[in-house]
């Protein structure tokens, strides 16, 4: 990519927010041609970037991956790489692993490029693709749900995106929130926010409930 910024240039750099549809890509991959959001449509998935192949933290984030990528499936999400290098440097990249590390990379790697950047904001006028490490937690309808910005010097935390992508799911089906540290929350373990009251009537009947600490503040088990 390149890292030359104008002042023009600089203020077309929009990221897309949260509730926004995913920006259409039209984008190669390791597994072929792909139109993201469009061939993901009715699916969740999560797209994340890295700055270049054959980098030892990102190395060890698509490993990651790869091994929950059957926590992934089992909850209908897909996963999609994506760096700034070339399809041929994925391709060798993901041999490596194979051979090096003895595993290997299920998912697409798409082959980024500045207008694919400019379209996600992951270009700095400062520092160019140092910052292309982000995460995109995208809903069946191809709406962007979650955002997750990383510095290079630190490793994604996979784990938390398996719990987001499942607590986003929940709170569709079941109309509820979910609290700190789900599913181990301090106050609550394991169990679901339910909206609050609307009106007084429902405002009083939910005083001195054991499931409400406060007429704003009740939770119940979490719909199985």
């Amino acid at each position: 990519m390149s890292q030359h910024f104008d002042d023009e240039a600089y203020f077309e750099i929009s990221m897309p927010l949260l509730g926004d549809e995913f920006p259409e890509l039209k984008v190669q991959t390791t597994h072929g041609p792909m139109n993201i959001p469009e061939d993901l449509k009715g699916s969740w998935f999560v797209l994340f970037s890295h700055p270049a192949d054959y980098t030892p933290v990102c190395t060890t984030e698509f490993v990651a991956f790869q091994q929950r990528a059957e926590e992934f499936e089992k909850l209908g999400c897909k996963l999609i790489g994506m760096s700034v290098d070339q399809v041929f440097s994925h391709i060798k990249w993901v041999e490596w692993i194979k051979e090096n590390l003895n595993v290997e990379i299920t998912f697409p790697i798409v082959a980024a490029n500045d207008r694919i950047a400019n379209q996600l904001g992951m270009l700095h006028p400062g520092k160019g693709t140092n910052t292309v490490r982000a995460v995109f937690v995208g809903d069946p309808n191809g709406k962007v749900r979650l955002v997750l910005y990383y510095p290079q010097e630190i490793g994604r935390n996979i784990d938390e995106i398996v719990r987001a992508v499942k607590a986003l799911q929940i709170a569709d089906r079941d109309k509820v929130a979910i609290p700190a540290d789900w599913p181990n929350n301090a106050l609550l373990k394991d169990r679901v926010i339910i909206p609050p009251a609307n009106n007084v009537e429902e405002a009083n009947r939910r005083k001195g409930q054991k499931d409400c600490y406060d007429w704003w503040f009740c939770h119940k088990p979490l719909d199985k």
